[in-house]
């Protein structure tokens, strides 16, 4: 091991700006075999740790559990790992072609996840399955495995009442050190394709908005369209209660805090948030007053009382129909009722301080160094982060609500 740590050190030492394009890319072709040989060797020494238990010396329930303790994996991470060990132990086939650089560890991570379906019919075939992941690239393995899997499915569903292809489905969902959330997981068909229309639905209402200066990756997009998705269901009437309360966010700040660069606000789940954030969440929703002693111990809790009473709402909304930045004509259901100048500096909960904006320009002009927006008698001013003025194409001022 100290001699791969010497190895690792002169390879960092090297200046690379001098190396000429032929040589750095063969470095990094051998680089990306070396890296798989080792990460191949790392999950056969984790397999062995799992097998004798070594995790739970130290009172670990699992090799996960040791996994994200000791080396601050994520848990989604940790269990991968331990699935794609476990699972290279049995494909000696895959291995082989994993150590000689014919087969990516995502092509291996294919075949894992095919073997986990029925373990003994995929050890019969496993030599043909890794030469299939040598000659096809890993989307196209993915095709392979579905069809095996749906081979095998078949044949376990015949003599069974129970589907297997749906008793494969899990949604993990888990928050990770930056305070982002991990979300992975398999549905069943049905599901899947609810999923698909669903956020398909709110991809192609936003592409026929006007707004054209989408610079958002389509990865982006579908994650926005998705919370676009969970925030209309919980903004339901009729949505269950839990501890005789609606399903809702909540965010926990100081009122003094909020005109703070760096406020002590915190979401029940994810954690501590962004000052700017925080503003743009308390723009629009429901304050539970709280009152503490100096120990942080609750004096009194005030009954909660919406920002944004609903006759004001509607108001707003009778007035601006639509997301009022410059060129987005997102409905008003997709919209918030931004304060333009802010509850806590001051500003009114008024007709003439709010203004609807979708979730994606509330964000925008929440943002430090992004976009600004002033009111100049009944009309929105929106300018850019280098201060020119955006065009509105708002209501005409007849059909603003007084």
């Amino acid at each position: 091991m100290s001699e791969l740590r010497s190895v690792v050190e002169a390879l960092r030492a090297e200046a690379l700006a001098g190396l000429p394009d032929a040589q750095l890319e063969d470095d990094f072709a051998e680089l990306q075999l070396a890296c798989q040989r080792l990460d191949a060797e790392r999950l056969r020494r984790l397999a062995e740790v799992e097998r004798r238990a070594i995790h739970r010396r130290d009172g670990h329930l699992s090799c996960a559990a040791w996994l994200v303790r000791r080396f601050r994996m994520g848990w989604g991470a940790a269990r991968e790992q331990v699935r794609l060990a476990r699972a290279l132990d049995h494909m000696p086939s895959a291995r082989r072609a994993l150590d000689e650089g014919e087969v990516s560890m995502s092509g291996v991570g294919v075949l894992a996840r095919a073997r986990a379906v029925d373990p003994q019919r995929f050890d019969e075939v496993e030599p043909l399955l890794a030469e299939a992941a040598v000659r096809h690239s890993v989307a196209e393995l993915e095709r392979v495995a579905a069809y095996w899997r749906q081979h095998v499915e078949a044949d376990a569903a015949a003599g069974a009442g129970d589907d297997p292809v749906s008793a494969r489905r899990s949604l993990h969902a888990s928050v990770t050190l930056d305070g982002m959330v991990r979300v992975d997981g398999d549905l069943d068909p049905i599901a899947g394709e609810t999923l698909l229309t669903a956020l398909g639905a709110v991809l192609d209402a936003e592409a026929r908005s006007r707004t054209s200066d989408d610079a958002r990756s389509p990865a982006q997009r579908r994650a926005d369209a998705l919370g676009e998705i969970c925030r209309q269901w919980l903004d339901r009437s009729d949505r269950p209660e839990v501890a005789g309360e609606r399903p809702h966010l909540t965010l926990t700040v100081d009122v003094g805090d909020l005109t703070a660069s760096t406020p002590g606000a915190e979401l029940d789940r994810t954690g501590a948030i962004r000052a700017r954030l925080a503003e743009m969440v308390t723009c629009d929703a429901s304050v539970t007053r709280v009152v503490l002693s100096g120990g942080s111990q609750p004096l009194d809790v005030g009954r909660r009382t919406p920002v944004v009473p609903p006759a004001i709402r509607r108001a707003v909304i009778v007035r601006d129909r639509h997301c009022r930045f410059p060129g987005c004509d997102r409905p008003q259901a997709w919209c918030d009722a931004h304060h333009v100048a802010h509850w806590a500096n001051g500003g009114t909960t008024s007709v003439a301080n709010l203004l609807l904006l979708c979730r994606r320009h509330h964000r925008a002009v929440h943002e430090s160094g992004g976009f600004t927006l002033v009111m100049m008698g009944r009309q929105p001013v929106f300018r850019r982060p280098d201060g020119s003025i955006l065009d509105d194409r708002g209501p005409p001022e007849h059909a603003v609500a007084r």
